[in-house]
C-alpha cells in the first residue's frame, strides 16, 4: 500500500516562519485544516504546534478537533446547509455566512443549545463566490446583529478561489471601509476583517497589506510553503512537508509506444503517436496507486529522468529510460504534491498516512 507521509519538522519551520510574520503585523490567524481531511493523527500534530484556531469546511473534521482538544477555536468556512445547521453550532464556534435566513436559523440553534455563535459576515469583493454585495451590506448587518446568541466579529471576503481575482490594496481597504462605516453607523465593534488567505500573504511580504486587515486563514501556505502569486516556494519556508512513497510493482522494458488498433482510453482520451519513437524501448515502471487515489498532474517526480506516463484506476505508469539507477520490483518512489495531489490522497481509504 502506499504511503503518505507528513514531515513534522517541516510543517513546524513553515508554522513558526508563518506565526512570526504575524506576530510583527499584529495580525490574528488560523490554520485551514481541510487539506487534512480529519485525519486523527494529522490533526493532532497540528494542534501539538500551539495552534489556537482551526477552520474546515467539514463539519465532522470540526467535531474531531474538538474531541482532540476543546479550547481550540472552530471556525466552520463555507455557508452551511438548513440540515446540519444544529451540528455545526455545536462544534463550530465560528462560521462564514452570507444568507440572512440561514444566519436566522444558526440563531435559533443557538439559543436552543445555549449558545453565543461567533459570525463572519462574507463581503463580494468581485471572485463571486460567496459574499454580499457592498452596496446591500449595511442592511444586511442592521437585521443580523440585533439576533439573539449571535456575536458579529468579523466582516471577511475569498478571492482567487473561483474565477482567479487576486488581492488588491484598492480591494482590501474597500473592505477596511466597510467596516468603519457600521461601526459609525451603529456603534458596534467589529473586531476582525478577515481578508487574508494564503493567496493574500504576497501582499504581507510586500508591505502592501492596509493595516485594516487583522485576521488571515491559512492552509496552502502552512502546509506547502508557497508564494500563490509567483508560484515558487517562499525563502525560508518547505514546499515538501507531503510526500508520497510508491512501490514498484512491475519494472520491463517495453516499446516506447503501444502496438494495435488504437481507440478511446477509460478515460476518455486518444493516445498521441510520436512516429519517431517506432522501435524504441525504455524500461517502464507500474507503480501501486491510481486514478482512484490522485491524478497524475499532481504529482512531482524527485527525479526528473523519470516520466509519469498515465495512470489507470490502480496504477501508475512511469517512464523510467535507461534505469541507469538500476530501480528494481519492490522499491520504493517518492514524490512530492500539489495541493490538490494531498488533498485527494489524504481522503482516499487506500492510501496509509504516517508522520515523519
Amino acid at each position: 500500500m502506499a504511503n503518505l507521509t507528513l514531515n513534522l519538522d517541516k510543517l513546524k519551520v513553515n508554522f513558526l516562519f508563518l506565526k512570526q510574520l504575524f506576530e510583527v503585523k499584529e495580525v490574528s490567524w488560523g490554520v485551514v485544516s481541510k487539506l487534512l481531511c480529519g485525519n486523527k493523527l494529522f490533526l493532532q500534530e497540528l494542534i501539538n504546534l500551539g495552534i489556537e484556531e482551526i477552520h474546515d469546511s467539514r463539519i465532522s473534521n470540526l467535531a474531531m478537533v474538538k474531541r482532540l482538544n476543546r479550547s481550540v477555536q472552530t471556525v466552520y468556512i463555507k455557508p452551511v446547509s438548513k440540515k446540519n445547521v444544529g451540528q455545526m453550532v455545536e462544534f463550530a464556534d465560528v462560521s462564514l455566512n452570507s444568507e440572512l435566513e440561514t444566519i436566522k436559523m444558526i440563531s435559533q440553534e443557538a439559543v436552543k443549545q445555549e449558545k453565543l455563535h461567533k459570525i463572519i459576515i462574507m463581503v463580494e469583493t468581485g471572485d463571486l463566490r460567496e459574499g454580499v454585495l457592498g452596496e446591500n451590506l449595511v442592511d444586511f448587518y442592521e437585521r443580523v446583529f440585533e439576533l439573539p446568541n449571535i456575536e458579529v466579529i468579523g466582516l471577511g471576503t475569498n478571492l482567487n478561489c473561483l474565477n482567479g481575482v487576486m488581492p488588491s490594496t484598492d480591494k482590501l481597504i474597500q473592505l477596511s471601509l466597510y467596516k468603519q462605516i457600521i461601526e459609525l453607523k451603529f456603534g458596534k465593534k467589529i473586531p476582525w476583517v478577515s481578508a487574508g488567505t494564503s493567496v493574500t500573504i504576497p501582499l504581507m511580504l510586500a508591505h502592501q497589506l492596509p493595516k485594516g486587515i487583522n485576521h488571515f486563514r491559512v492552509g496552502e501556505t502552512l502546509f506547502f510553503g508557497v508564494d500563490l502569486v509567483e508560484e515558487k516556494v517562499i525563502e525560508g519556508m518547505y514546499g515538501d512537508v507531503f510526500e508520497l512513497e510508491a512501490e514498484i510493482i512491475e519494472l520491463q522494458e517495453k516499446p516506447l509506444l503501444p502496438i494495435g488498433v488504437l481507440g478511446m482510453n477509460p478515460q476518455g482520451e486518444f493516445a498521441e503517436i510520436d512516429e519517431s519513437l517506432y522501435g524504441k524501448t525504455s524500461f517502464r515502471a507500474i507503480l501501486d496507486i491510481g486514478l482512484l487515489d490522485v491524478d497524475p498532474k499532481y504529482l512531482i517526480t524527485s527525479d526528473p529522468e523519470i516520466e509519469i506516463l498515465g495512470a489507470s484506476s490502480d496504477m501508475l505508469i512511469l517512464n523510467l529510460g535507461p534505469n541507469e539507477k538500476g530501480l528494481k520490483v519492490g522499491e520504493t518512489l517518492t514524490f512530492k504534491l500539489k495541493y490538490m495531489g494531498a488533498l485527494a490522497l489524504m481522503n482516499s481509504n487506500y492510501i496509509e498516512k504516517s508522520v515523519v
